[in-house]
């Protein structure tokens, strides 16, 4: 293992078994009925459909107790690698992607980087309550090299029990709140109480009164064939459909980590849009740009769904009538028709486009292959793009970098904007309205905002040469502050990149206590009603950050790799966590 990338997992104390597309074994295939197996049989046929012929999973069952007691289990089945039909054992992140996308978690992540003895001797585990660690390449192997790739450290007289746990009573192991999220990603029915309390009271108490379009937004669901993050996102959103979609984005970054809280609050903010008319000469191309933002066969099924209710449509005396609710539907079905004769209801409807333009411009400078992108992207929206080869026409000009790069920061007071951008790396220029402010007085004095934005707006516009990165450093609450923006931007031909900082009111509240110069409270719950954050597409790129600094989640990059490098460095340092895996 020496020199090679690894990473080590928690050894949990179950009983290895193996899953494929058409049936399931305990440790060998010769392994006979036992009460513990009932669940994971149950498991496999749900999510059996979405293993290659020829493939298997293997993991370990956790229901029964062994001999240490589990209480706070994601599901009873943690599977840890996945062998392809050439017997190749997948790379570690793939490994983590293709369970993620069955519904199946991994075991938890102790520690990754390149093998270094001396930090695996240093890892301490209590091993009253854990078995051990395995290590293993984070590459992926052939079967032939298992024995030099995998190993495991296990805890001293790790059996501490008189009996056989076969030979035993069945003692069921205790499952966390979070199983519930699990379930619904493997295909289970969702139950909307253990959901609201896995997400730990974090959203708002009218999030359940929706619970009962559950089953009908499953059912569609199904049809589309939507495992994994995008079936449970479809539920949640179903689930929370009745909540500002604001409210929703920094309330579930907590319990479901930011990329799966985005697009659950994407599909929350964007389904009434498509239960209302929209000329059909311009529908194919607003779908194409709402593709960038949620999977459109979700999002349809949402407004299929989520119809409006009492309250909500104006109609006698506040209740929206059977009309109205037929027109919503009506609507949705004829944009679904729409999606489904342009080719967008698939997961990824780009994808074939994505791929073909990231292997055309490999070795690019990543930056620069984003522009491409989404210059691709929106001469597709337009029907001016049809395939690769007008893909790679497309962004022919900016291949060079040649261009500016504005990073836009978004986000209320106190969200970290400030802190986040003295992290970037070579920025050249940045205006901030605050230091405009400043230099007039007093940071705090709004009696001259709109010459402050002209101003800041002057110095971005001289800002904006080929090859400079500048930041605007501003709240940018809602989209005609961003349009002022985005119109100097384009003026320069700049590529833009959103980083919208994600944090919860309870946090900002407390930060702004200890400012040096802090907002009055009542002008932050102003800021907060009023902010509305961008969606994917509304700029070339789109950054998400934590409230812990970090970029959590990304949009409009050709690849997964596309900008990693800004990431980070931008980043406050690398940690394990479930969020990574």
């Amino acid at each position: 293992m020496r020199g090679r990338e690894v990473v080590v997992t928690e050894k949990l104390d179950g009983e290895n078994t193996t899953l494929y597309a058409d049936g399931l074994h305990a440790r060998s295939v010769d392994s006979a009925h036992h009460p513990s197996r009932t669940w994971v049989k149950a498991l496999q046929g749900r999510i059996g459909a979405g293993i290659p012929a020829g493939w298997r999973v293997c993991g370990e069952n956790m229901f029964a107790r062994h001999s240490i007691p589990y209480e706070e289990l994601e599901g009873y089945f943690y599977g840890f690698s996945v062998w392809d039909g050439e017997d190749t054992c997948l790379d570690w992140d793939a490994t983590v992607a293709f369970l993620r996308g069955l519904g199946v978690p991994v075991p938890r992540v102790l520690w990754r980087g390149v093998f270094d003895e001396r930090a695996l001797r240093a890892l301490r585990l209590d091993t009253e309550r854990r078995e051990g660690y395995v290590v293993r390449t984070v590459a992926g192997f052939p079967r032939a090299e298992f024995g030099v790739r995998v190993a495991k450290w296990v805890r001293p007289r790790h059996v501490r029990t008189d009996t056989h746990w076969m030979h035993a009573a069945v003692v069921e192991n205790g499952l966390a709140p979070s199983a519930a999220l699990w379930a619904v990603r493997s295909g289970a029915a969702p139950e909307a109480g253990a959901l609201l309390t896995a997400l730990g009271g974090a959203v708002p108490t009218e999030a359940g009164e929706r619970a009962g379009e559950l089953a009908e937004m499953t059912a569609r669901l199904d049809v589309l064939g939507r495992r994994g993050e995008a079936r449970l996102a479809g539920v949640l959103a179903a689930l929370l459909s009745g909540v500002r979609r604001e409210r929703l984005l920094p309330a579930l970054a907590g319990p479901l980590g930011l990329p799966l809280a985005r697009r659950v609050a994407d599909l929350v903010g964007l389904y009434p849009g498509l239960q209302r008319p929209y000329p059909d000469e311009e529908r194919r191309a607003g779908l194409v740009r709402m593709s960038s933002a949620a999977d459109l066969g979700v999002l349809h099924a949402l407004a299929a769904t989520a119809l409006p209710t009492a309250g909500e449509g104006g109609g006698e005396g506040g209740a929206a009538g059977a009309a109205e609710r037929a027109e919503a539907r009506a609507q949705a079905d004829w944009s679904a028709l729409w999606a489904e004769d342009a080719g967008l209801l698939g997961e990824e409807p780009l994808g074939g486009l994505q791929d073909g333009l990231r292997e055309a411009l490999a070795g690019l400078d990543p930056v620069a292959a984003d522009r491409c992108w989404a210059q691709a992207r929106e001469a597709y929206a337009r029907g001016t793009v049809t395939g690769v080869a007008d893909a790679v026409a497309a962004g022919w000009r900016w291949r060079s970098g040649e261009f500016p790069r504005l990073v836009h920061l978004i986000g209320p007071s106190g969200s970290g904007k400030s802190a986040f951008a003295a992290r970037l790396p070579g920025v050249d220029a940045s205006v901030g309205l605050d230091e405009l402010r400043a230099a007039r007085g007093s940071r705090a004095d709004q009696r001259d905002n709109g010459e402050v934005l002209r101003e800041g707006l002057d110095r971005l516009d001289t800002a904006l040469v080929p090859g400079a990165t500048v930041v605007w450093d501003a709240t940018s609450l809602n989209p005609h502050q961003r349009s002022l923006v985005r119109s100097v931007a384009a003026r320069r031909d700049a590529l833009v990149t959103h980083v919208v900082l994600v944090a919860e009111e309870a946090e900002l509240v407390r930060r702004n206590a200890t400012r040096a110069h802090p907002v009055p409270a009542e002008v932050l719950t102003g800021q907060l009603r009023r902010f509305v954050p961008p969606y994917p597409g509304q700029a070339h790129r789109t950054w998400y950050v934590g409230a812990d600094g970090r970029v959590g989640d990304t949009a409009g990059s050709l690849g997964p790799a596309a900008g990693a490098a800004e990431m980070t460095t931008v980043s406050t340092g690398r940690t394990v966590s479930g969020a990574d895996q």
